[in-house]
């Protein structure tokens, strides 16, 4: 296995941070990672110690004020400088990368960033996978909740208002303790303008997600308490693919690539990436 970083501009200039992990025999596809809130792209090595020696490759990408990228901590002007960075991004890979297959894997809120591509870019990839995509909003969240938020948004964009949850990403206690030690997590409030741009992308993917066609995969665990586990479903509902998957993993917490059966969930996730895999190759023909 062979790891290589890096930065590239944002579509704001600002530098972003890559890894991406290659295996030492012909590459089969290319997953491309689009990590949660708060978290980074080095979070995932459970799904890279298991697909890059199976001969897939890798990349991950730090969002803007995530990780190792520059930025305020979990703070965007738009939504939308998530889904053009992740753009660019792309089209690296598929300049390293001419006529392999890319596949995106998106958890949490890259699920909604994933979700906000596809509405974009999605002939542009063989298939997708979404992991506790957070597509939902929570029944509790009232309207004048988010009026409120819009108004923080204008006014003190960067100010933080909501807590994170970290309680609930595995139910591996070691996990947990290495989420909170890890010093490119940030385990703040989530900013002010985030929180309001991430309610106008989930509007949107509630409003054109049909629009959604390509071949996608929807995971989920039913114990899931950051985001609405009922968001899986919504989203499957949703899309017009005819080729769609779901699974739910019962009592499994929100990260189910970090859970304790979380080979299982690889294993299943393989299994439908290797399906078509296939049925790329036999498109490119």
């Amino acid at each position: 296995m062979k790891h290589h970083e890096g930065y590239l501009k944002s579509n704001r200039a600002t530098n972003v941070y890559y890894q991406y992990w290659l295996p030492d025999k012909e590459i089969k596809a290319v997953l491309l990672v689009a990590h949660g809130l708060a978290e980074h792209s080095g979070r995932y090595m459970n799904l890279v110690n298991h697909f890059v020696p199976a001969g897939y490759a890798v990349y991950g990408i730090d969002h803007i004020g995530h990780g190792k990228s520059d930025g305020n901590r979990v703070f965007v002007e738009h939504f939308q400088d998530f889904t053009k960075t992740l753009k660019i991004y792309f089209d690296n890979i598929k300049n390293w990368q001419p006529e392999k297959p890319i596949f995106l894997i998106g958890h949490s809120m890259g699920g909604l960033i994933g979700a906000t591509y596809l509405l974009e870019y999605q002939n542009e990839l063989a298939g997708a996978v979404l992991s506790g995509p957070g597509v939902k909003l929570p029944d509790h969240l009232s309207r004048a909740t988010i009026l409120v938020g819009k108004i923080l948004s204008i006014l003190m964009p960067k100010a933080g208002i909501i807590p994170l949850n970290y309680d609930g990403i595995s139910q591996d206690p070691n996990v947990v303790d290495a989420y909170i030690k890890d010093p490119l997590v940030y385990t703040g409030k989530i900013t002010a303008r985030l929180g309001t741009q991430i309610i106008k992308a989930i509007q949107h993917i509630a409003a054109s997600g049909a629009k959604i066609q390509l071949p996608i995969m929807i995971a989920q665990g039913s114990a899931d308490t950051i985001v609405d586990p009922s968001g899986a479903q919504f989203l499957y509902d949703l899309v017009s693919s005819e080729d769609k998957t779901i699974h739910i993993y019962d009592g499994f917490y929100h990260e189910i690539f970090n859970e304790p059966e979380h080979r299982r969930v690889l294993n299943d996730v393989k299994l439908w990436i290797e399906k078509h895999t296939d049925t790329a190759g036999m498109d490119t023909v």
